[in-house]
């Protein structure tokens, strides 16, 4: 059973020679149960996205549902059954975190000791500080804040608007092990966010850019699909390193990665061939080894495509 369906929605702004078009036909599905990941870098339309999906934006064209209620027509079912964290912290900043919790689960009718066992494995983490002033809070503790209010009304549906962006690699782990354990509690969860390695922990994902779906699939299945080889490379000189095998006829693509420059060859040249034509041009320090692709390698390849 789906429990988000999304069909060619369409979201611009502005007016006459000034629209933008934020979402351009995006269309996908969200089975029930399942962590579902919307990656693209800022810009590409995943706050217009779930804006729609949270019934706080309405959509130009196309159509969405939740658990089979439309977005437009039934929005007010829909905002009982979904829980949102929206990218910038939004919680009362002068209210201390014991206030915020009880504010958010007084609007749904509901309390914290009422469902305290379904927070209670993050907000127990922030508890001691409970008469703490939400602005006073660390970023990852005001994180976990803001999670806990979304899912003190025992939401069926989880929209996470990029809450790892500007988080230490720490908080960023234990959030994702929070994730993994909300998903086994049944909770469908959609989270977006613009870092390429936080794809693999998702059961399935959608790479978005400009608008414009790229892939949807799960990530094994978009770095199956990437049907190139790729090639570390790595010399004393990498900027001319790079300029050089940009003029390679064989390269089909070549970008920086980490310590590496990801040279992508076209089908029917291999790594002999790359090494030759790099010894030609004396790079005599040459480090060449044999990469998968990781889901950022796909996203450049989906995007120049």
């Amino acid at each position: 059973m789906n429990a988000v369906v999304v069909q060619n929605v369409v979201k611009r702004y502005g007016k006459k020679k000034e629209i933008i078009e934020a979402l351009k036909g995006v269309s996908f599905e969200v089975q029930q149960g399942t962590l579902f990941g919307i990656i693209g870098p800022d810009g590409a339309g995943k706050t217009s996205l779930f804006r729609i999906l949270t019934t706080l934006l309405l959509p130009d064209g196309g159509n969405a549902t939740v658990h089979g209620l439309d977005v437009v027509k039934d929005f007010k079912q829909i905002r009982s059954r979904v829980g949102y964290m929206p990218g910038r912290f939004s919680l009362y900043q002068d209210l201390t975190v014991a206030e915020n919790m009880d504010f958010f689960a007084t609007i749904f009718n509901t309390s914290i000791e009422e469902n305290y066992d379904m927070v209670k494995d993050i907000y127990s983490q922030i508890e001691p500080f409970k008469d703490r002033k939400a602005g006073k809070l660390s970023g990852g503790m005001k994180q976990k804040l803001a999670l806990s209010c979304a899912l003190i009304h025992r939401p069926s549906v989880l929209f996470l608007d990029e809450p790892t962006t500007g988080v230490d690699a720490v908080s960023r782990k234990e959030f994702w092990e929070m994730l993994k354990r909300l998903k086994a509690q049944g909770i469908t969860i959609l989270v977006s966010t613009p870092y390429m390695d936080e794809a693999g922990m998702c059961d399935k994902v959608a790479l978005i850019q400009n608008g414009s779906l790229l892939s949807v699939d799960t990530p094994q299945g978009v770095t199956a699909a990437f049907g190139k080889p790729l090639f570390a490379v790595k010399a004393r000189k990498m900027l001319f390193l790079l300029n050089d095998l940009k003029k390679f006829e064989a390269i089909s693509d070549v970008y920086p990665f980490g310590e590496y420059h990801h040279a992508v060859l076209k089908n029917g040249y291999d790594e002999a061939a790359l090494k030759n034509y790099l010894q030609f041009h004396e790079y005599d320090d040459l480090e060449i080894k044999p990469v998968q692709p990781d889901i950022e390698d796909c996203f450049m390849e989906l995007m120049k495509n």
